[in-house]
C-alpha cells in the first residue's frame, strides 16, 4: 500500500509536529458521505430522535438521517418564494444559499442568504417551524423575513450567516463574505433579528474570505473561517482556518498570536489529494464524540461537492484537531 507523510493538520498537531506521522492515501476521503451531494451545510440538529441539517438550493435543501452515516432527503423548506425576495434581490428565482439552524426556544430557527452571485445586494432571512419532522400535524415553515440586509453603497456582504446562543443566554449571528470581511450582530432573543440600533462587529478580514461559524468550548470562543475559492469543483481552493477569543465580539488570534481582522488563522483542513475545497464548518456532538462538518469537493468524481464529517478532538492547550484516523466508521 502506498503510503505518505500528511501535513500536520491531518493528524491533529497543527503547526507544532516535530515528526509527522504516517497516514494513509486519501483517509480524509473517507470522512466523505459520497452519496449526499451538498453545498453550505448547515450545523447540523436533532429533532424527534433524527439528525437533520439545511443546504443551499432551490428553496433550500434538507436532509435526514438517525446515525449521522446514512441520509435521506427531506422536503424543501420553502418550495414558494416569499413575496419580499424579488423586491431585495431581483434576479431572484428562488435558489438560497448558506443556511444555518438553531433549535431555542421550542423552535427551530432558520437563517438563510438571498443573493446573486458576486454582488452585495444581499439579504439573510429567517424562517421558523416547532418540528422538522414533515409527518407531524405541526409541521409547517414560516417566513419571518428579513433579519439583515446590505446594499451596493456597504462595505459588507449579508450571506452565510451563522448563528449561535451563547451560555448566558445571548443570540449572536457571524456573517459575510469577501468585501471588508465578516462581520457580527447581537439579535434580539425574542424575534431573532437585529435590533434597529445592533452595532456590527468585525471579527475577521483577508482577500478570500467567508463563511464564519463560531463555537463555544471551556471560556473561549472559536471562530471558523473559510480562506480561499469556492465552487470551482477541483479548482476549489476554499480551507478551514480557525482563531479564536476570550470574547465573542474579538479580537481573534491564531495559534501564532496572529490577529484574523489582519489575514490571520491556523490551518485546519486544507486540500489532500482528492479531498479538495472543505468549506462551511460546523460541529456536531454524538454520544460524547465530536464532528466537523463541512462540504467538500470529490476529486475521484469530477470535483462534485458532497457531506463530510470529520473526527474533531482538541490539544491539551485547547485547539482543535483534524484526526484522520478516525474518520473510519
Amino acid at each position: 500500500m502506498t503510503r505518505k507523510v500528511v501535513p500536520a493538520w491531518v493528524v491533529g498537531v497543527i503547526l507544532l509536529a516535530a515528526t509527522p506521522a504516517q497516514a494513509d492515501e486519501g483517509e480524509l476521503l473517507a470522512a466523505v458521505r459520497r452519496d449526499v451531494r451538498v453545498h453550505d451545510p448547515s450545523t447540523i440538529v436533532r429533532c424527534e430522535g433524527e439528525y437533520w441539517f439545511f443546504a443551499t438550493g432551490h428553496g433550500i435543501a434538507s436532509w435526514r438521517s438517525k446515525d449521522l452515516q446514512d441520509w435521506q432527503r427531506g422536503p424543501r423548506v420553502m418550495p414558494k418564494m416569499p413575496s419580499w425576495v424579488q423586491q431585495v434581490v431581483p434576479q431572484q428565482r428562488g435558489h438560497y444559499w448558506a443556511p444555518d439552524v438553531i433549535f431555542r426556544d421550542g423552535k427551530y430557527w432558520l437563517y438563510y442568504s438571498v443573493s446573486s452571485f458576486g454582488k452585495n445586494r444581499s439579504a439573510i432571512a429567517l424562517a421558523t417551524n416547532v418540528t422538522l419532522d414533515p409527518d407531524s400535524d405541526a409541521f409547517e415553515w414560516i417566513d419571518q423575513g428579513i433579519v439583515l440586509e446590505s446594499k451596493s453603497s456597504d462595505d459588507f456582504n449579508a450571506i452565510d450567516p451563522a448563528v449561535i446562543q451563547t451560555g448566558s443566554g445571548e443570540l449572536w449571528m457571524s456573517f459575510g463574505s469577501f468585501w471588508s470581511g465578516l462581520k457580527l450582530v447581537q439579535l434580539d432573543t425574542e424575534t431573532g433579528k437585529c435590533a434597529s440600533d445592533a452595532k456590527l462587529h468585525s471579527i475577521a478580514k483577508a482577500r478570500e474570505i467567508e463563511a464564519p461559524f463560531i463555537y463555544q468550548r471551556d471560556g473561549w470562543f472559536y471562530l471558523f473561517v473559510n480562506h480561499g475559492l469556492c465552487c470551482r469543483g477541483l479548482d476549489s481552493t476554499y480551507e478551514i482556518l480557525v482563531g479564536r477569543s476570550r470574547s465573542i465580539t474579538g479580537p481573534f488570534v491564531d495559534r501564532e498570536h496572529s490577529l484574523l481582522s489582519q489575514g490571520g488563522g491556523t490551518l485546519l483542513v486544507g486540500a489532500d489529494g482528492d479531498f479538495i475545497g472543505a468549506g462551511h464548518a460546523s460541529i456536531v456532538q454524538q454520544d460524547g464524540k465530536s464532528w466537523l462538518g463541512c462540504h467538500v469537493y470529490d476529486g475521484t468524481d469530477r470535483g462534485k461537492s458532497k457531506l463530510a464529517l470529520l473526527s474533531l478532538t482538541w490539544s491539551e492547550d485547547g485547539w482543535p484537531l483534524i484526526d484522520s484516523r478516525t474518520n473510519q466508521r
